[in-house]
């Protein structure tokens, strides 16, 4: 038979909307977003068949973004993904879960520190004048700072993968992140997205 089809694949990267090329918005879209709907469109029918389950890999970073909105998108798209398809594969006994990480960028590496001088050499000349040097290394130390707080106990997410593939009862959704991550995806979840704006505002401004 066959059990269980886990989505994992995934990067990420640094970057404001209009410093990155449109060829790196492809590549993401290719690998975190297409690269699971194309392994699960080809595992669907023995999933279907022996009543199997579904495993994707999301990110907190669904819900809101702090430097990385390239990420954010993929992730919130795979999200809209699996709520449609964990309805449509419950007549088939079919379950679908999505893991929810916050912050393990130290375990997973998924996102090296930055480079504020690389992230320059690369900008188009339109953005060199919108932005200056200053500006960009304020952010690169921001987001390194974010990624140098992330948790070293990568077994919790590899914890709540396990339960979505064995539990007779597993949950639609596994949020594995610190209190303040859930706090935090709790406000732009549910508050009104001018208070919303504000929080992610002030934390980009500190």
């Amino acid at each position: 038979g066959f059990w269980g089809l886990v989505n994992n694949a995934g990067i990420s990267t640094f970057g404001e909307t209009g410093w990155l090329p449109m060829e790196t918005y492809e590549k993401f879209a290719d690998v975190n977003l297409l690269g699971s709907i194309r392994t699960t469109l080809a595992f669907l029918p023995l999933l279907r068949k022996y009543k199997g389950r579904i495993v994707f890999m999301s990110s907190i970073i669904a819900y809101f973004t702090l430097g990385n909105g390239i990420y954010s998108m993929t992730k919130a798209a795979i999200e809209r993904f699996c709520d449609a398809l964990r309805l449509e594969m419950k007549k088939f006994g079919v379950q679908v879960c999505i893991i929810q990480p916050g912050n393990y960028a130290r375990s997973t590496k998924i996102q090296p520190p930055v480079s504020a001088e690389e992230i320059w050499n690369e900008l188009s000349e339109e953005e060199k004048a919108v932005y200056n040097k200053e500006y960009i290394q304020e952010r690169a130390d921001f987001f390194n700072s974010i990624l140098s707080e992330g948790s070293t106990n990568g077994n919790e997410v590899v914890d709540a993968m396990v339960d979505a593939l064995t539990s007779p009862a597993p949950k639609a959704r596994y949020m594995v992140a610190k209190l303040k991550e859930k706090v935090l995806v709790f406000v732009c979840a549910l508050f009104p997205t001018v208070v919303m704006d504000s929080v992610l505002s002030y934390a980009l401004s500190k």
